[in-house]
């Protein structure tokens, strides 16, 4: 029995040999078709294809680009342009503000030539006997009468008020007590 059991062995020893080298024959024919196919695919892709611009597309981008082109340089126009305006104004700005400040010294001095004036006068209207400033207070405007009885200390005030008819004195008085009525006291 041994021997059959050998004998049976073999047999299928040699069976499993012949279905292995199939499979081995099978697999490497594969391979050398599979490899012989990609070679080819290779060597087909490495030349790319070209294919050339439509000449209404290349024309069309040569005028899209001239185009933008000429609005960049008028771009550039315009922003010096501007810049030059900024300049300009700048400049005409700084001289306004030295004019602005001339014209105020020129205020200045004229507003304390005028109230140095005023206050001459009211010295000369203070110094005046009474009776004859009073003839000249009537002559006035209220207003403007009460403008340097307001400046004067109260006895030439007084004095000169005293000289004056009954209606002009009430007159200015009301002017000068109601100058500071209409300021808010808070």
């Amino acid at each position: 029995m041994s021997r059959r059991r050998r004998a049976g062995h073999g047999a299928l020893f040699v069976v499993a040999m012949l279905f292995a080298s199939s499979g081995a024959l099978r697999l490497g024919s594969g391979i050398g078709a599979a490899l012989a196919k990609s070679e080819e695919e290779a060597a087909t892709i490495e030349a790319p294809a070209t294919c050339e611009m439509p000449s209404a597309l290349s024309e069309a981008l040569t005028l899209r680009e001239e185009r933008v082109a000429a609005q960049e340089a008028a771009l550039q126009d315009r922003l010096a342009a501007l810049a030059l305006a900024e300049a300009a104004i700048s400049r005409r700005l700084e001289e306004m503000k030295a004019v602005e400040a001339e014209l105020k010294s020129t205020l200045a001095l004229a507003d304390g030539a005028a109230e140095e004036d005023i206050q001459n006068l009211t010295a000369v209207y203070q110094a005046m006997k009474p009776k004859d400033a009073a003839a000249l207070f009537e002559t006035m405007a209220p207003e403007f009468a009460a403008g340097f009885l307001g400046r004067m200390p109260p006895e030439s005030a007084a004095a000169i008020l005293s000289g004056m008819s009954a209606e002009a004195a009430y007159g200015v008085s009301v002017i000068v007590a109601g100058r500071n009525a209409g300021v808010p006291k808070e």
